[in-house]
Protein backbone atom coordinates (compact mmCIF):
# COMPACT_ATOMS: atom_id res chain seq x y z
CA UNK A 1 0.00 0.00 0.00
CA UNK A 2 1.04 3.15 -1.04
CA UNK A 3 1.03 6.15 1.59
CA UNK A 4 -1.38 8.33 1.47
CA UNK A 5 -0.76 12.23 1.07
CA UNK A 6 -2.71 15.42 1.68
CA UNK A 7 -4.73 16.49 -1.23
CA UNK A 8 -3.84 19.81 -2.14
CA UNK A 9 -6.63 20.45 -4.46
CA UNK A 10 -9.76 20.55 -2.99
CA UNK A 11 -12.88 20.55 -5.27
CA UNK A 12 -15.71 21.81 -4.83
CA UNK A 13 -18.65 19.68 -3.52
CA UNK A 14 -20.57 20.46 -6.58
CA UNK A 15 -17.18 18.82 -8.63
CA UNK A 16 -15.64 16.96 -6.03
CA UNK A 17 -15.01 13.14 -7.03
CA UNK A 18 -15.91 10.23 -4.81
CA UNK A 19 -12.58 10.42 -2.46
CA UNK A 20 -12.02 9.26 1.27
CA UNK A 21 -12.18 13.15 2.44
CA UNK A 22 -15.80 13.43 1.01
CA UNK A 23 -18.04 11.74 3.59
CA UNK A 24 -16.16 14.61 6.48
CA UNK A 25 -17.05 17.31 3.90
CA UNK A 26 -20.60 16.44 3.80
CA UNK A 27 -21.12 16.05 6.89
CA UNK A 28 -19.40 19.34 7.71
CA UNK A 29 -22.16 20.46 5.50
CA UNK A 30 -24.37 19.07 7.27
CA UNK A 31 -27.48 19.48 4.90
CA UNK A 32 -31.01 19.71 6.47
CA UNK A 33 -33.44 16.71 5.24
CA UNK A 34 -36.42 16.42 5.33
CA UNK A 35 -37.55 12.36 5.58
CA UNK A 36 -41.19 11.28 4.63
CA UNK A 37 -42.64 7.93 5.14
CA UNK A 38 -43.49 4.88 6.72
CA UNK A 39 -41.64 4.26 9.80
CA UNK A 40 -41.27 0.76 11.24
CA UNK A 41 -40.19 -0.96 14.40
CA UNK A 42 -37.82 -3.81 13.66
CA UNK A 43 -37.06 -6.03 15.84
CA UNK A 44 -34.85 -9.23 16.26
CA UNK A 45 -35.40 -12.41 18.42
CA UNK A 46 -32.08 -14.66 18.20
CA UNK A 47 -31.27 -17.70 20.23
CA UNK A 48 -30.44 -21.46 19.42
CA UNK A 49 -32.48 -23.90 18.20
CA UNK A 50 -31.90 -27.21 19.83
CA UNK A 51 -35.28 -29.20 18.69
CA UNK A 52 -38.27 -29.52 16.73
CA UNK A 53 -41.79 -28.40 18.51
CA UNK A 54 -43.94 -31.54 18.95
CA UNK A 55 -47.20 -29.79 17.78
CA UNK A 56 -45.75 -28.78 14.69
CA UNK A 57 -42.83 -29.79 12.40
CA UNK A 58 -41.23 -25.93 13.50
CA UNK A 59 -38.24 -25.78 15.08
CA UNK A 60 -38.29 -24.21 19.25
CA UNK A 61 -35.80 -21.29 19.38
CA UNK A 62 -34.83 -20.62 22.73
CA UNK A 63 -34.72 -16.30 22.49
CA UNK A 64 -31.49 -15.29 24.31
CA UNK A 65 -31.56 -11.32 22.75
CA UNK A 66 -34.24 -9.10 21.85
CA UNK A 67 -33.30 -6.05 19.41
CA UNK A 68 -34.87 -3.30 18.04
CA UNK A 69 -34.39 -1.11 15.63
CA UNK A 70 -36.04 1.97 13.46
CA UNK A 71 -37.03 0.66 10.52
CA UNK A 72 -38.30 1.79 7.05
CA UNK A 73 -38.47 5.33 6.66
CA UNK A 74 -37.32 5.52 10.26
CA UNK A 75 -34.46 3.77 9.82
CA UNK A 76 -33.45 6.33 6.18
CA UNK A 77 -33.54 8.99 9.10
CA UNK A 78 -31.38 7.53 11.34
CA UNK A 79 -28.44 6.44 8.22
CA UNK A 80 -28.98 10.48 7.27
CA UNK A 81 -28.56 12.15 11.01
CA UNK A 82 -25.30 8.90 11.23
CA UNK A 83 -24.05 10.48 8.12
CA UNK A 84 -24.32 13.83 9.53
CA UNK A 85 -27.21 15.12 7.73
CA UNK A 86 -29.74 17.39 10.22
CA UNK A 87 -32.89 15.06 9.81
CA UNK A 88 -36.68 15.53 10.52
CA UNK A 89 -39.41 12.27 10.35
CA UNK A 90 -42.86 13.50 9.20
CA UNK A 91 -44.67 10.05 9.86
CA UNK A 92 -46.86 8.15 12.15
CA UNK A 93 -46.40 5.82 15.12
CA UNK A 94 -49.19 4.40 17.89
CA UNK A 95 -49.73 5.24 21.04
CA UNK A 96 -48.07 1.79 22.22
CA UNK A 97 -45.02 0.59 23.51
CA UNK A 98 -43.34 -0.12 20.36
CA UNK A 99 -44.02 3.37 19.70
CA UNK A 100 -42.30 4.64 22.34
CA UNK A 101 -39.65 2.55 21.86
CA UNK A 102 -39.41 3.99 17.84
CA UNK A 103 -40.10 7.54 19.31
CA UNK A 104 -36.83 6.89 21.68
CA UNK A 105 -34.36 5.27 19.22
CA UNK A 106 -34.66 7.87 16.64
CA UNK A 107 -34.25 10.62 19.74
CA UNK A 108 -30.89 8.52 20.74
CA UNK A 109 -30.00 9.02 16.91
CA UNK A 110 -30.40 13.18 16.74
CA UNK A 111 -33.19 12.64 14.51
CA UNK A 112 -35.83 15.55 15.21
CA UNK A 113 -39.36 13.53 16.13
CA UNK A 114 -41.69 16.83 16.37
CA UNK A 115 -43.41 15.65 12.80
CA UNK A 116 -43.70 11.86 14.56
CA UNK A 117 -47.50 12.20 14.66
CA UNK A 118 -49.43 9.57 16.80
CA UNK A 119 -51.34 7.34 15.23
CA UNK A 120 -54.71 5.60 16.65
CA UNK A 121 -53.72 1.77 15.57
CA UNK A 122 -50.60 0.27 16.59
CA UNK A 123 -47.18 0.96 15.86
CA UNK A 124 -46.13 -0.50 12.03
CA UNK A 125 -43.65 -3.30 13.58
CA UNK A 126 -41.20 -6.21 12.04
CA UNK A 127 -40.60 -8.94 14.29
CA UNK A 128 -37.97 -11.36 12.75
CA UNK A 129 -37.01 -14.74 14.28
CA UNK A 130 -33.11 -16.09 13.94
CA UNK A 131 -32.16 -19.05 15.24
CA UNK A 132 -28.63 -20.33 14.90
CA UNK A 133 -27.82 -17.24 12.47
CA UNK A 134 -30.82 -18.36 10.34
CA UNK A 135 -33.94 -16.16 10.01
CA UNK A 136 -36.76 -19.02 10.12
CA UNK A 137 -39.82 -16.92 10.85
CA UNK A 138 -41.18 -13.04 10.44
CA UNK A 139 -44.50 -11.81 11.82
CA UNK A 140 -45.68 -7.96 11.42
CA UNK A 141 -48.08 -5.92 12.25
CA UNK A 142 -49.63 -3.23 10.13
CA UNK A 143 -52.07 -0.62 11.10
CA UNK A 144 -55.01 -0.08 9.05
CA UNK A 145 -55.15 2.63 6.40
CA UNK A 146 -56.43 5.89 7.10
CA UNK A 147 -55.68 9.53 6.35
CA UNK A 148 -53.84 11.58 9.43
CA UNK A 149 -55.82 14.87 10.25
CA UNK A 150 -51.85 16.13 11.15
CA UNK A 151 -50.34 15.21 8.74
CA UNK A 152 -50.02 18.51 6.66
CA UNK A 153 -49.47 20.32 9.39
CA UNK A 154 -46.73 18.19 10.42
CA UNK A 155 -45.49 19.23 7.06
CA UNK A 156 -45.75 22.53 6.77
CA UNK A 157 -43.96 22.56 9.98
CA UNK A 158 -40.66 20.43 8.89
CA UNK A 159 -41.00 22.60 5.20
CA UNK A 160 -40.54 25.75 7.59
CA UNK A 161 -36.75 24.26 8.30
CA UNK A 162 -36.06 25.13 4.59
CA UNK A 163 -34.81 21.64 4.14
CA UNK A 164 -31.62 21.12 1.14
CA UNK A 165 -33.86 18.34 0.27
CA UNK A 166 -36.66 15.88 1.29
CA UNK A 167 -36.87 11.77 1.30
CA UNK A 168 -40.13 10.13 0.22
CA UNK A 169 -39.92 6.42 2.16
CA UNK A 170 -43.52 5.38 0.55
CA UNK A 171 -43.64 1.26 1.19
CA UNK A 172 -47.03 0.76 1.69
CA UNK A 173 -47.95 0.62 5.46
CA UNK A 174 -50.33 3.22 5.08
CA UNK A 175 -49.13 6.67 6.05
CA UNK A 176 -48.55 8.30 2.61
CA UNK A 177 -52.23 8.14 1.26
CA UNK A 178 -53.30 10.04 -1.96
CA UNK A 179 -54.38 13.38 -0.29
CA UNK A 180 -50.43 12.75 1.45
CA UNK A 181 -49.34 12.75 -2.63
CA UNK A 182 -51.18 15.44 -3.33
CA UNK A 183 -50.19 17.67 -0.13
CA UNK A 184 -46.45 17.33 -1.02
CA UNK A 185 -47.36 17.94 -5.19
CA UNK A 186 -48.62 21.39 -3.49
CA UNK A 187 -45.63 22.26 -1.88
CA UNK A 188 -42.92 20.81 -4.20
CA UNK A 189 -41.10 24.18 -4.37
CA UNK A 190 -40.23 24.17 -0.84
CA UNK A 191 -38.74 20.91 -0.87
CA UNK A 192 -35.52 21.70 -2.28
CA UNK A 193 -33.71 18.06 -3.90
CA UNK A 194 -37.00 15.30 -3.81
CA UNK A 195 -35.89 11.75 -3.60
CA UNK A 196 -38.62 9.27 -4.04
CA UNK A 197 -37.78 5.28 -2.57
CA UNK A 198 -41.26 3.97 -3.30
CA UNK A 199 -42.68 0.15 -4.58
CA UNK A 200 -44.70 1.99 -6.59
CA UNK A 201 -42.92 5.47 -8.15
CA UNK A 202 -45.71 5.69 -10.20
CA UNK A 203 -47.67 7.28 -7.56
CA UNK A 204 -45.65 9.88 -7.24
CA UNK A 205 -45.24 11.62 -10.83
CA UNK A 206 -47.33 14.26 -10.03
CA UNK A 207 -44.66 15.48 -7.55
CA UNK A 208 -42.22 15.30 -10.56
CA UNK A 209 -39.23 14.01 -7.94
CA UNK A 210 -36.09 14.46 -8.75
CA UNK A 211 -34.48 11.26 -8.01
CA UNK A 212 -36.75 7.88 -7.65
CA UNK A 213 -34.83 5.08 -6.70
CA UNK A 214 -36.51 1.75 -7.74
CA UNK A 215 -35.27 -1.53 -7.27
CA UNK A 216 -35.87 -3.87 -10.12
CA UNK A 217 -38.74 -5.48 -9.36
CA UNK A 218 -39.83 -2.15 -8.78
CA UNK A 219 -38.73 -0.61 -12.14
CA UNK A 220 -40.62 -3.53 -13.93
CA UNK A 221 -43.91 -2.89 -12.12
CA UNK A 222 -42.96 0.69 -13.80
CA UNK A 223 -42.74 -0.32 -17.10
CA UNK A 224 -45.55 -2.87 -16.69
CA UNK A 225 -43.24 -5.45 -17.68
CA UNK A 226 -39.87 -7.56 -16.37
CA UNK A 227 -36.20 -6.62 -16.59
CA UNK A 228 -35.34 -10.08 -16.26
CA UNK A 229 -32.63 -11.80 -18.39
CA UNK A 230 -28.95 -12.25 -18.08
CA UNK A 231 -28.56 -8.15 -18.33
CA UNK A 232 -30.99 -6.53 -16.16
CA UNK A 233 -28.76 -2.84 -16.07
CA UNK A 234 -29.13 -3.29 -20.33
CA UNK A 235 -32.60 -3.43 -20.11
CA UNK A 236 -33.44 -0.54 -17.82
CA UNK A 237 -30.74 1.74 -20.04
CA UNK A 238 -32.87 1.04 -22.76
CA UNK A 239 -35.79 2.05 -20.97
CA UNK A 240 -34.44 4.90 -19.91
CA UNK A 241 -36.60 7.75 -21.27
CA UNK A 242 -39.74 5.41 -20.84
CA UNK A 243 -38.75 4.96 -16.85
CA UNK A 244 -38.26 8.86 -15.97
CA UNK A 245 -41.70 9.67 -18.04
CA UNK A 246 -43.45 7.08 -16.01
CA UNK A 247 -42.22 8.24 -12.68
CA UNK A 248 -42.18 11.94 -13.94
CA UNK A 249 -38.91 12.50 -12.22
CA UNK A 250 -35.63 14.14 -13.79
CA UNK A 251 -33.23 11.13 -12.84
CA UNK A 252 -33.80 7.30 -12.04
CA UNK A 253 -31.37 4.85 -10.09
CA UNK A 254 -32.11 1.20 -10.54
CA UNK A 255 -30.82 -0.61 -7.79
CA UNK A 256 -29.40 -3.91 -8.61
CA UNK A 257 -28.55 -5.81 -5.78
CA UNK A 258 -25.04 -7.63 -5.80
CA UNK A 259 -25.25 -6.18 -9.68
CA UNK A 260 -24.98 -2.45 -7.97
CA UNK A 261 -26.74 0.34 -9.08
CA UNK A 262 -27.54 2.19 -12.62
CA UNK A 263 -28.10 6.28 -12.36
CA UNK A 264 -30.15 7.37 -15.74
CA UNK A 265 -30.00 10.96 -15.53
CA UNK A 266 -31.42 13.11 -18.46
CA UNK A 267 -28.62 14.46 -20.44
CA UNK A 268 -26.22 12.36 -18.99
CA UNK A 269 -24.29 8.96 -20.40
CA UNK A 270 -25.67 5.92 -18.16
CA UNK A 271 -23.60 5.71 -14.70
CA UNK A 272 -22.93 2.10 -13.67
CA UNK A 273 -22.06 0.78 -9.72
CA UNK A 274 -20.57 -2.44 -9.13
CA UNK A 275 -21.46 -4.05 -5.76
CA UNK A 276 -18.19 -4.94 -4.07
CA UNK A 277 -18.69 -8.58 -3.14
CA UNK A 278 -19.23 -10.11 0.57
CA UNK A 279 -20.46 -13.27 2.13
CA UNK A 280 -24.23 -14.34 2.73
CA UNK A 281 -25.50 -11.87 5.75
CA UNK A 282 -28.58 -11.47 7.35
CA UNK A 283 -28.53 -7.51 6.64
CA UNK A 284 -31.95 -5.40 6.37
CA UNK A 285 -32.10 -1.94 5.07
CA UNK A 286 -29.10 -1.82 2.79
CA UNK A 287 -31.60 0.00 0.45
CA UNK A 288 -32.54 2.45 3.28
CA UNK A 289 -28.81 3.65 3.59
CA UNK A 290 -28.28 3.55 -0.18
CA UNK A 291 -30.60 5.99 -0.07
CA UNK A 292 -29.47 7.96 2.73
CA UNK A 293 -26.35 8.65 0.89
CA UNK A 294 -27.10 9.83 -2.13
CA UNK A 295 -29.78 12.03 -0.48
CA UNK A 296 -27.00 13.09 1.57
CA UNK A 297 -24.69 14.16 -1.52
CA UNK A 298 -27.80 15.32 -3.46
CA UNK A 299 -28.63 17.51 -1.13
CA UNK A 300 -25.49 18.99 -0.19
CA UNK A 301 -24.56 20.24 -4.14
CA UNK A 302 -22.63 16.97 -5.08
CA UNK A 303 -22.62 15.29 -8.83
CA UNK A 304 -25.30 12.65 -9.43
CA UNK A 305 -22.63 10.08 -10.51
CA UNK A 306 -20.47 10.84 -7.23
CA UNK A 307 -23.74 10.77 -5.25
CA UNK A 308 -24.58 7.23 -6.61
CA UNK A 309 -20.95 6.07 -5.87
CA UNK A 310 -21.52 7.27 -2.22
CA UNK A 311 -24.91 5.39 -1.83
CA UNK A 312 -23.01 2.02 -3.54
CA UNK A 313 -20.54 2.39 -0.62
CA UNK A 314 -22.64 2.76 2.41
CA UNK A 315 -25.06 -0.03 0.63
CA UNK A 316 -21.66 -2.05 0.47
CA UNK A 317 -20.70 -1.60 4.12
CA UNK A 318 -24.36 -2.46 5.06
CA UNK A 319 -24.68 -5.73 3.70
CA UNK A 320 -21.84 -6.83 5.47
CA UNK A 321 -23.71 -6.73 9.06
CA UNK A 322 -26.47 -8.60 10.60
CA UNK A 323 -29.74 -6.93 11.56
CA UNK A 324 -30.90 -3.69 10.48
CA UNK A 325 -27.92 -1.90 10.44
CA UNK A 326 -26.68 1.84 9.64
CA UNK A 327 -23.62 3.47 7.95
CA UNK A 328 -22.15 6.24 9.85
CA UNK A 329 -19.73 9.20 8.50
CA UNK A 330 -16.60 7.04 9.81
CA UNK A 331 -17.98 3.99 7.96
CA UNK A 332 -18.35 5.59 4.77
CA UNK A 333 -14.76 7.45 5.09
CA UNK A 334 -13.02 4.04 5.93
CA UNK A 335 -15.28 1.96 3.12
CA UNK A 336 -14.47 4.95 0.58
CA UNK A 337 -9.98 4.74 1.98
CA UNK A 338 -9.90 1.21 1.66
CA UNK A 339 -11.62 1.34 -2.09
CA UNK A 340 -8.82 3.41 -3.20
CA UNK A 341 -5.23 3.54 -2.36
CA UNK A 342 -3.74 0.43 -3.41
CA UNK A 343 -0.94 1.02 -6.10
CA UNK A 344 -0.32 -1.98 -7.45
CA UNK A 345 3.15 -3.00 -8.80
CA UNK A 346 3.56 -4.27 -12.23
CA UNK A 347 4.68 -7.96 -11.10
CA UNK A 348 0.98 -7.62 -8.76
CA UNK A 349 -0.49 -6.16 -11.09
CA UNK A 350 0.62 -9.48 -13.66
CA UNK A 351 -0.52 -11.96 -11.05
CA UNK A 352 -4.18 -10.44 -10.00
CA UNK A 353 -4.69 -9.80 -13.76
CA UNK A 354 -4.02 -13.37 -14.67
CA UNK A 355 -6.51 -15.20 -11.87
CA UNK A 356 -8.87 -12.64 -13.12
CA UNK A 357 -9.00 -13.92 -17.12
CA UNK A 358 -7.84 -17.62 -15.46
CA UNK A 359 -11.62 -16.94 -13.66
CA UNK A 360 -13.21 -16.29 -17.22
CA UNK A 361 -13.36 -12.02 -16.91
CA UNK A 362 -12.74 -10.21 -19.67
CA UNK A 363 -9.91 -7.38 -18.92
CA UNK A 364 -10.26 -3.87 -19.91
CA UNK A 365 -7.41 -1.57 -19.70
CA UNK A 366 -6.54 2.37 -19.94
CA UNK A 367 -4.54 4.99 -18.73
CA UNK A 368 -4.09 8.47 -18.39
CA UNK A 369 -3.20 11.11 -16.10
CA UNK A 370 -6.15 12.03 -13.86
CA UNK A 371 -5.11 14.71 -12.45
CA UNK A 372 -7.67 16.53 -10.94
CA UNK A 373 -10.84 14.04 -11.70
CA UNK A 374 -13.68 15.93 -12.90
CA UNK A 375 -17.76 14.33 -14.43
CA UNK A 376 -15.66 13.67 -17.90
CA UNK A 377 -13.29 11.35 -15.88
CA UNK A 378 -15.91 9.25 -14.09
CA UNK A 379 -18.28 8.69 -17.56
CA UNK A 380 -15.22 7.45 -18.99
CA UNK A 381 -14.36 5.33 -17.02
CA UNK A 382 -17.95 4.26 -16.53
CA UNK A 383 -17.93 3.29 -20.49
CA UNK A 384 -14.98 1.82 -20.28
CA UNK A 385 -16.17 -0.81 -17.65
CA UNK A 386 -18.55 -2.03 -18.92
CA UNK A 387 -16.73 -3.00 -21.66
CA UNK A 388 -15.21 -6.12 -19.98
CA UNK A 389 -15.79 -7.59 -16.50
CA UNK A 390 -12.00 -5.73 -15.36
CA UNK A 391 -10.96 -2.67 -15.44
CA UNK A 392 -7.03 -1.65 -14.87
CA UNK A 393 -6.82 1.77 -14.41
CA UNK A 394 -2.64 2.77 -15.38
CA UNK A 395 -2.00 6.34 -14.05
CA UNK A 396 1.51 8.25 -15.44
CA UNK A 397 4.06 8.75 -12.90
CA UNK A 398 4.24 12.47 -11.93
CA UNK A 399 7.38 13.43 -13.75
CA UNK A 400 5.58 11.31 -16.75
CA UNK A 401 2.78 13.72 -15.99
CA UNK A 402 5.18 17.14 -15.98
CA UNK A 403 6.67 15.81 -19.15
CA UNK A 404 2.92 16.48 -20.57
CA UNK A 405 1.42 18.82 -19.15
CA UNK A 406 4.15 20.95 -18.15
CA UNK A 407 6.18 21.85 -14.87
CA UNK A 408 2.83 22.71 -12.62
CA UNK A 409 1.32 20.03 -13.17
CA UNK A 410 0.52 17.11 -11.18
CA UNK A 411 -1.53 18.96 -8.75
CA UNK A 412 -1.92 15.79 -6.94
CA UNK A 413 0.66 13.13 -6.55
CA UNK A 414 0.13 9.69 -7.75
CA UNK A 415 -0.84 8.56 -4.66
CA UNK A 416 -3.53 10.93 -4.02
CA UNK A 417 -4.80 10.28 -7.73
CA UNK A 418 -4.23 6.09 -7.40
CA UNK A 419 -6.64 6.78 -4.18
CA UNK A 420 -9.12 8.85 -6.02
CA UNK A 421 -9.76 6.92 -9.17
CA UNK A 422 -9.62 3.79 -7.39
CA UNK A 423 -12.41 4.59 -4.75
CA UNK A 424 -14.83 4.28 -8.11
CA UNK A 425 -16.60 0.81 -7.60
CA UNK A 426 -15.97 0.70 -11.60
CA UNK A 427 -12.31 0.53 -11.05
CA UNK A 428 -10.23 -2.73 -10.43
CA UNK A 429 -6.76 -2.24 -10.08
CA UNK A 430 -4.25 0.58 -10.17
CA UNK A 431 -0.93 0.95 -11.33
CA UNK A 432 1.61 3.72 -11.86
CA UNK A 433 4.25 3.73 -14.89
CA UNK A 434 7.19 5.93 -15.76
CA UNK A 435 6.97 6.10 -19.66
CA UNK A 436 5.38 8.16 -21.81
CA UNK A 437 3.28 5.33 -22.88
CA UNK A 438 1.86 2.34 -21.20
CA UNK A 439 3.55 -0.20 -23.68
CA UNK A 440 4.93 -2.59 -21.48
CA UNK A 441 2.00 -2.81 -19.07
CA UNK A 442 0.21 -4.07 -21.92
CA UNK A 443 2.85 -6.55 -23.22
CA UNK A 444 2.45 -8.04 -19.79
CA UNK A 445 -1.13 -7.65 -19.52
CA UNK A 446 -2.26 -8.60 -22.51
CA UNK A 447 -6.09 -7.14 -22.25
CA UNK A 448 -8.98 -7.89 -24.07
CA UNK A 449 -9.76 -4.54 -24.83
CA UNK A 450 -7.74 -1.36 -24.85
CA UNK A 451 -10.01 1.72 -24.04
CA UNK A 452 -9.08 5.58 -24.56
CA UNK A 453 -11.44 8.68 -24.71
CA UNK A 454 -11.31 12.30 -26.90
CA UNK A 455 -10.20 13.19 -31.12
CA UNK A 456 -8.55 9.61 -31.40
CA UNK A 457 -8.97 6.94 -34.15
CA UNK A 458 -6.84 3.32 -33.06
CA UNK A 459 -4.42 4.16 -35.85
CA UNK A 460 -3.18 7.40 -33.82
CA UNK A 461 -2.64 5.66 -31.21
CA UNK A 462 1.08 4.00 -30.53
CA UNK A 463 -0.26 1.52 -28.13
CA UNK A 464 -2.11 0.36 -31.01
CA UNK A 465 -0.12 -2.45 -32.46
CA UNK A 466 0.52 -3.96 -28.92
CA UNK A 467 -2.88 -4.35 -27.66
CA UNK A 468 -3.39 -6.11 -31.72
CA UNK A 469 -0.55 -8.21 -31.37
CA UNK A 470 -1.80 -10.35 -28.78
CA UNK A 471 -5.46 -10.70 -29.62
CA UNK A 472 -6.78 -7.11 -28.05
CA UNK A 473 -9.18 -4.56 -29.72
CA UNK A 474 -8.79 -1.12 -29.29
CA UNK A 475 -12.21 1.12 -28.72
CA UNK A 476 -12.47 4.93 -28.93
CA UNK A 477 -15.06 5.73 -25.97
CA UNK A 478 -17.67 9.14 -26.03
CA UNK A 479 -15.85 11.92 -25.54
CA UNK A 480 -17.24 14.81 -22.90
CA UNK A 481 -16.93 18.16 -24.49
CA UNK A 482 -16.34 21.00 -21.66
CA UNK A 483 -15.05 18.88 -19.28
CA UNK A 484 -11.16 19.45 -18.95
CA UNK A 485 -9.22 19.35 -16.30
CA UNK A 486 -7.28 22.46 -17.06
CA UNK A 487 -10.81 24.19 -17.61
CA UNK A 488 -11.89 22.41 -13.58
CA UNK A 489 -8.27 23.76 -12.41
CA UNK A 490 -9.31 27.48 -13.96
CA UNK A 491 -12.44 27.40 -11.71
CA UNK A 492 -10.72 26.01 -8.34
CA UNK A 493 -7.95 28.55 -8.72
CA UNK A 494 -10.55 31.62 -9.60
CA UNK A 495 -12.79 30.72 -7.51
CA UNK A 496 -15.37 30.84 -9.53
CA UNK A 497 -16.95 27.56 -8.05
CA UNK A 498 -17.90 27.55 -4.02
CA UNK A 499 -17.77 24.46 -2.03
Amino acid sequence: MTERTTNPVSQPLTSAPLAADLPERLAAAAPRVVVVGDAVLDCWMSGPSRRLSREAPVPVVEVEVTHASPGGAANTAVNLAAMGAKVRLVSVAGDDEDGRTLRRLLEEADVDTAGLLAGEGPTAAKRRIVADEAMVARYDTLPPPRSHDGFTTALDAALETDPDAVVVCDYGTGVLDEAAVAALAARRARCGVLVVDAHDPGRWAPVTPDVVTPNAGEAATLLGRDLGGPDRAGAAEAAAGELRARSGAGSVVVTLDREGALLLADGLPAHRTWARPVPESRACGAGDSFTAALSLALAAGTPAPTAVELAQAAADVVVGRAGTAVCSTGDLTARVGASGGTLATAAELERLVAADRAAGKRIVFTNGCFDVVHRGHVAYLNQAKRLGDVLVVALNADEGVRRLKGPDRPVNTLADRAAVIGALSCVDHVVGFADDTPVELLEALRPDVYAKGGDYTPEMLPETPTVEASGGRVVILDYLADRSTTATLERIRGGRVQA
